[in-house]
């Protein structure tokens, strides 16, 4: 079968490829403000075929966030150097994580908010146990206090989230908070958590 753009209908990458055309939207200026039927457009396919994988528009960004989740897990994982001190580590995980954000700053933005409906949360919790584990070897090796892991990981995920937001929208002005602000910030993070 054939659709409006001359492009043919593949069934098998149908999904993949209606994610990537939404990707592509978030990118851009418009930010959420796409219909499904603009990603049937720009997919290549007639305006009913996204109703074969997503139920509605939320569906689609549902998704999305827990893409997006995939992807910033795959980069944190990607930033982790076994042979550097674990405290090295930490830094280079939460430098991925604004880079990550700041680099996708629409697609950041929906992985946390309600536009994206109820989440699966299992891509979500995978990318959060990546800072789980670290901190649990970090503990195992003496290098950061022992208190409950997810403690620490609400205090790591609170400071990096927030600086991930002020850098999107511009606010880390060094007028207000120095030359330096995210490795000030996260070094006071660290010092917090260290032994």
């Amino acid at each position: 079968m054939t659709e409006s753009n001359n492009q043919p209908y593949h069934h098998g990458d149908l999904r993949r490829v209606l994610i990537e055309a939404a990707l592509g939207m978030l990118q851009e200026d418009k930010g959420l403000q796409f219909t499904l039927r603009e990603i049937a457009r720009r997919a290549g396919v007639s305006h009913a075929a996204p109703y074969r994988h997503f139920s509605d528009k939320v569906a689609l960004l549902t998704e999305l966030a827990e893409v997006g989740f995939e992807k910033m897990g795959e980069q944190l994982t990607a930033a982790i150097q076994e042979n550097l001190p674990i405290e090295e580590q930490l830094i280079a995980i939460a430098k991925a994580y604004i880079k990550f954000g700041t680099s996708n700053p629409a697609l950041y933005q929906l992985m946390f908010s309600a536009d994206a409906g109820e989440k699966e949360d299992e891509r979500a919790m995978a990318t959060l146990n990546i800072l789980i584990t670290l901190l649990k070897r970090g503990q195992e090796e003496g290098a950061f206090k022992i208190r409950p892991l997810q403690g620490h990981a609400a205090a790591c995920c609170a400071m990096v989230h927030g600086l991930t937001m002020l850098a999107i929208h511009g606010l880390l002005e060094p007028e207000k908070f120095g030359e330096n602000p995210i490795e000030s910030a996260l070094a006071t993070l660290l010092e917090g958590i260290a032994n």
